[in-house]
């Protein structure tokens, strides 16, 4: 059989730094080639040739046989190339249909043909099984809907080859299913998926063919069902990994934080709360995890403990057994506690600062003396933080936005470690990261509970949420459903509760519920 896209001899250079180095890689219809390694491996630089957003390369592209050069990113969707990048690349304020046609409208005689749009646009949905209301604004989707609406973008250009960069980072359990099934069709069209994911669970479960790049080279390339998780995670990171989820627990100490009768209100008051009468604890030493599918309240839940949603934020905080008034996140930061943010581009970092002014822009007031600043002071502490966390930079002045996905997550814990925290909210502290620099933060996390630091971690990963919690509290809509010691824990009994139904099942269980 045929590639549609076959791939040799790539290789590319920045500033005379090779990123590529002669890499082959193709894709044949009808399949899923996962494409594999760590953040700055080359992935993205490949794909991005492939893309024609680079074209100053060497080495030759074929698309059914045919040699081509694509210059841009327009010649590459003509050619029938499609790329969705982890950057949406969607207009917000325009409507769904709008959306669907960008780049190739329905035009007559220079006007647009509104009803052909719309039955285009109509069809393009069908495809992929996506239900959506043609003339709303993509501005009111959730994230999981825009992700899913790039894909059906692709289909309406009818690409042949296409590209999908974390597709399932912003999707919750159910809606990565229908991204799983949307593959599944596309599959059987013929067309060649190629997918881009540190998770090993999507790689085993979707992938025909795996490929792997590091530092720049093809390291491995064979068919999934040939190439075990153990040897894989060893290609990616360049040595064995004996255990994916390295937790050491240790008996938890006194109640670190305590929360009661805790709810956060949305912008419309009177609505249902986004979080509603929330009570927990969390000991010194512990990792409580909080489980839930998307808009179960757990990021308002932390972000309002925080105090980042002044006004809106009610009931009772205790830390270390006082009673906490947090109006800013300043009096959070001042009582212990540090706020890992769920997106470290947007909220987690000042992208066009340096990794030292990142490190230090939560502890800037004990760093200065008399209101002045103190750069040495800031060089040290940068220096020491960026040490512990094993963050790979080629100088801490650099820009934050020139370091991998994995080491600006660790710049961003950084700047929290510095204030020297005694309770950390870690809200998906390894989302988009790969394998290696995802095992660094887990062992990092059991040096923060051995210090005797309280953790809440909300992740979207299952097993990660399974292996690294201690015990876990799962919500649906804003409520907690069930509190599971890590000896019950289990996905389904995580998954049923975080869709309202683990009551249900229990009383029926235990005979409380009269089966009709």
């Amino acid at each position: 059989m045929r590639a549609l896209a076959s791939m040799r001899g790539i290789s590319k250079s920045f500033g005379g730094a090779p990123v590529l180095d002669g890499v082959d890689f193709d894709v044949f219809p009808g399949e899923v080639h996962v494409l594999a390694g760590e953040n700055g491996a080359g992935k993205s630089t490949l794909i991005k040739i492939l893309a024609g957003a680079y074209s100053d390369y060497r080495g030759t592209i074929e698309l059914d046989g045919r040699r081509v050069r694509p210059v841009s990113p327009l010649e590459a969707k003509r050619l029938g190339i499609a790329v969705i990048h982890q950057e949406l690349s969607l207009v917000p304020p325009m409507s769904v249909a709008e959306n669907l046609l960008l780049g190739s409208p329905l035009v007559r005689a220079g006007f647009v043909r509104a009803r052909a749009q719309r039955a285009g646009a109509s069809a393009a949905l069908a495809e992929v099984g996506l239900n959506l209301d043609l003339d709303g604004a993509v501005e009111d989707l959730p994230i999981s809907s825009r992700q899913l609406l790039e894909i059906a973008k692709a289909v309406r250009l009818e690409a042949r080859v296409i590209v999908m960069d974390e597709p399932s980072s912003a999707l919750n359990a159910q809606d990565a299913e229908l991204l799983f099934s949307i593959i599944a069709r596309l599959k059987a069209t013929g067309r060649g998926i190629v997918y881009i994911t540190h998770r090993m669970e999507e790689i085993q479960r979707l992938a025909d063919r795996v490929t792997v790049l590091r530092d720049g080279r093809m390291v491995g390339s064979r068919e999934a069902a040939r190439m075990p998780e153990r040897e894989l995670v060893a290609l990616m990171v360049g040595r064995e990994v004996d255990d994916r989820f390295p937790r050491h627990g240790s008996a938890p100490g006194s109640v670190a934080l305590r929360v009661e009768g805790f709810s956060v209100r949305g912008a419309d008051r009177s609505a249902r709360p986004l979080v509603d009468a929330v009570s927990l604890s969390v000991r010194r030493g512990e990792i409580l995890g909080l489980g839930g599918l998307q808009d179960s309240g757990a990021s308002q839940l932390l972000l309002g403990i925080f105090g980042g949603l002044p006004g809106r934020a009610s009931g009772r905080l205790e830390v270390e057994g006082r009673e906490l008034s947090v109006r800013r996140p300043r009096d959070a930061i001042d009582a212990g506690l540090a706020l890992l943010s769920n997106d470290r581009k947007a909220t987690g970092l000042v992208l066009s600062q340096s990794v030292t002014a990142n490190i230090c822009a939560a502890s800037l007031g004990r760093l200065s003396t008399w209101g002045w600043r103190n750069p040495a002071r800031e060089a040290g502490l940068a220096a020491r933080i960026g040490a512990s966390l094993r963050l790979k930079a080629a100088s801490l002045d650099m820009e934050a936005e020139s370091l991998s996905g994995g080491n600006q997550q660790k710049a961003a814990i950084g700047k929290w470690l510095a204030a020297d925290p005694r309770i950390l909210l870690l809200d998906e502290p390894t989302r988009g990261i790969d394998v290696g620099a995802k095992h660094d933060i887990y062992q990092l996390m059991n040096e923060w509970t051995a210090r005797g630091i309280a953790i809440l971690l909300i992740t979207s990963e299952m097993p990660e949420l399974l292996a690294m919690s201690d015990r876990i509290l799962v919500m649906h809509r804003g409520r907690i459903t069930s509190e599971l010691s890590r000896d019950e824990a289990s996905a389904e009994r995580v998954l049923s509760a975080a869709m309202g139904k683990v009551e249900a099942a229990e009383a029926a269980a235990e005979g409380k519920v009269r089966r009709c």
